[in-house]
Protein backbone atom coordinates (compact mmCIF):
# COMPACT_ATOMS: atom_id res chain seq x y z
CA UNK A 1 0.00 0.00 0.00
CA UNK A 2 1.32 3.29 -1.34
CA UNK A 3 0.40 6.38 0.90
CA UNK A 4 0.78 9.58 0.10
CA UNK A 5 0.29 12.76 2.46
CA UNK A 6 -0.82 16.13 1.16
CA UNK A 7 -1.16 19.42 3.73
CA UNK A 8 -2.44 22.67 2.93
CA UNK A 9 -0.96 25.96 2.63
CA UNK A 10 -2.16 26.51 6.84
CA UNK A 11 -0.19 22.84 7.87
CA UNK A 12 3.80 21.90 7.69
CA UNK A 13 4.05 18.94 5.75
CA UNK A 14 6.80 16.48 6.50
CA UNK A 15 8.42 13.36 7.81
CA UNK A 16 6.84 13.38 11.04
CA UNK A 17 3.58 14.46 9.60
CA UNK A 18 3.75 11.39 7.25
CA UNK A 19 5.12 9.02 10.08
CA UNK A 20 2.15 10.20 12.16
CA UNK A 21 -0.26 9.21 9.44
CA UNK A 22 1.10 5.19 8.57
CA UNK A 23 1.47 4.69 12.56
CA UNK A 24 -2.52 5.32 12.48
CA UNK A 25 -3.63 4.05 9.00
CA UNK A 26 -1.54 1.27 8.90
CA UNK A 27 -2.84 -0.88 11.74
CA UNK A 28 -6.61 0.02 10.54
CA UNK A 29 -6.66 -0.82 7.47
CA UNK A 30 -3.62 -3.79 7.91
CA UNK A 31 -6.40 -6.53 6.94
CA UNK A 32 -7.34 -4.65 3.44
CA UNK A 33 -3.93 -3.86 2.59
CA UNK A 34 -3.17 -6.59 -0.25
CA UNK A 35 -6.16 -5.11 -1.95
CA UNK A 36 -5.07 -1.53 -1.18
CA UNK A 37 -3.03 -0.25 -4.01
CA UNK A 38 -2.52 3.84 -2.98
CA UNK A 39 -3.89 5.96 -0.42
CA UNK A 40 -4.02 9.66 -0.43
CA UNK A 41 -4.05 11.56 2.95
CA UNK A 42 -4.97 15.41 2.67
CA UNK A 43 -5.00 16.95 5.64
CA UNK A 44 -5.92 20.83 6.39
CA UNK A 45 -6.56 23.08 8.55
CA UNK A 46 -10.56 24.88 7.86
CA UNK A 47 -10.10 28.10 9.62
CA UNK A 48 -6.18 28.80 9.69
CA UNK A 49 -4.90 31.00 12.33
CA UNK A 50 -8.64 32.03 13.11
CA UNK A 51 -8.98 28.98 14.64
CA UNK A 52 -12.21 27.38 16.04
CA UNK A 53 -13.96 24.31 17.32
CA UNK A 54 -13.26 20.99 14.76
CA UNK A 55 -11.25 23.00 12.02
CA UNK A 56 -8.69 20.62 11.36
CA UNK A 57 -9.96 18.05 8.75
CA UNK A 58 -8.48 15.28 7.25
CA UNK A 59 -10.03 13.39 3.85
CA UNK A 60 -8.86 10.43 2.76
CA UNK A 61 -8.98 8.72 -0.45
CA UNK A 62 -8.43 4.73 -0.74
CA UNK A 63 -8.00 2.58 -4.52
CA UNK A 64 -8.43 -1.06 -4.44
CA UNK A 65 -7.01 -3.03 -7.26
CA UNK A 66 -9.64 -3.38 -9.89
CA UNK A 67 -12.40 -0.93 -7.87
CA UNK A 68 -13.55 2.78 -7.96
CA UNK A 69 -11.82 4.81 -5.03
CA UNK A 70 -13.39 5.10 -1.80
CA UNK A 71 -12.97 8.56 -0.35
CA UNK A 72 -14.07 9.66 3.59
CA UNK A 73 -13.25 12.88 5.32
CA UNK A 74 -13.45 13.82 9.14
CA UNK A 75 -12.92 17.09 10.91
CA UNK A 76 -12.39 17.20 14.81
CA UNK A 77 -10.48 19.97 17.19
CA UNK A 78 -6.86 18.14 16.74
CA UNK A 79 -5.44 16.68 13.52
CA UNK A 80 -4.92 13.30 15.40
CA UNK A 81 -8.46 12.84 16.10
CA UNK A 82 -9.22 14.26 12.55
CA UNK A 83 -6.30 11.55 11.24
CA UNK A 84 -8.12 8.52 13.86
CA UNK A 85 -11.42 9.74 13.10
CA UNK A 86 -11.17 9.14 9.16
CA UNK A 87 -8.91 6.04 9.31
CA UNK A 88 -12.18 4.46 11.34
CA UNK A 89 -14.41 5.57 8.67
CA UNK A 90 -12.26 4.33 5.43
CA UNK A 91 -11.93 1.04 7.81
CA UNK A 92 -15.97 0.63 7.65
CA UNK A 93 -15.90 1.70 4.22
CA UNK A 94 -14.10 -0.83 3.18
CA UNK A 95 -15.51 -3.51 4.86
CA UNK A 96 -18.88 -2.73 3.75
CA UNK A 97 -17.80 -1.95 0.10
CA UNK A 98 -16.13 -5.56 0.01
CA UNK A 99 -18.96 -7.00 1.79
CA UNK A 100 -21.14 -6.39 -1.04
CA UNK A 101 -19.08 -7.61 -3.74
CA UNK A 102 -18.73 -10.41 -1.71
CA UNK A 103 -22.76 -11.13 -1.22
CA UNK A 104 -23.41 -10.60 -4.96
CA UNK A 105 -20.95 -13.72 -5.76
Amino acid sequence: MFIQVHTDHHLRGGAEMKEEVISVVEPALSRFSSRITDLEVHLSDQNGEKGGEKDMRCAMEARLAGLPPLGVSHSDNSLSEAIEGAAERLERLIEHHLGKIAARH
